[in-house]
Formats: C-alpha cells, structure tokens, sequence
C-alpha cells in the first residue's frame, strides 16, 4: 500500500480536529488519495505539482493539499489542511519557506 507522510501543517491541523465526524472525512480523502493520486485537482502556477482535495461539511470547504514523491515506491506526502478561507495564500508561503 501507498505510504502516506504528513508535514508539520497538516499533522497540526489534523490533531486540533475534534468533530469525529469531520476527522472521518478527511481519512476518507487520505485514504481515497491513498488508492488513486488523482483524485484531488492538480494545480498550477505557483503551485504546479500539488494537488488539492475538498472536503465539504457543515457549510465550510476545508482543504488537503498533497504532492506525490516518487522513491522506491510511490509516496504521498499531505503538505498542508485546513478552511478554504486564505488556504492557498498560506501553502504558497509554506512552500516559499
């Protein structure tokens, strides 16, 4: 199976999640990217090599932004989630880093 490796954003934002509900939701699109890279949309621009996966519920559009590194096997790597509210302002400025 497709390993899967979250960066210091994302893992964050995953912990803070308390709603089950939600948490099951965003294991499901991990386990959904899991299976098929490109599910999520591929970006471009700045952010040419990132995919983005949306997860709605209860009126809010969150985000999970991922690449795919190619070594032994192919890795997925979830770079940052959160609300859609100034997500990719903040990934294009994690990636600046």
């Amino acid at each position: 199976m497709t390993e899967v490796r979250f960066l210091p954003p994302a893992a964050r934002f995953l912990k803070k999640i308390k709603d089950k509900r939600l948490k099951a939701l965003f294991q499901d699109a991990v386990d959904k990217i899991r299976t098929d890279h490109t599910v999520g949309e591929a970006k471009s621009g700045d952010l040419a090599g990132i995919y983005g996966y949306d997860i709605f519920y209860n009126k809010t559009n969150y985000e999970l932004a991922y690449t795919v590194e190619y070594a032994n096997d192919k890795i997925i790597v979830v770079i940052m989630a959160g609300t859609r509210e100034n997500f990719y302002d903040e990934l294009k400025n994690y990636m600046r880093e």
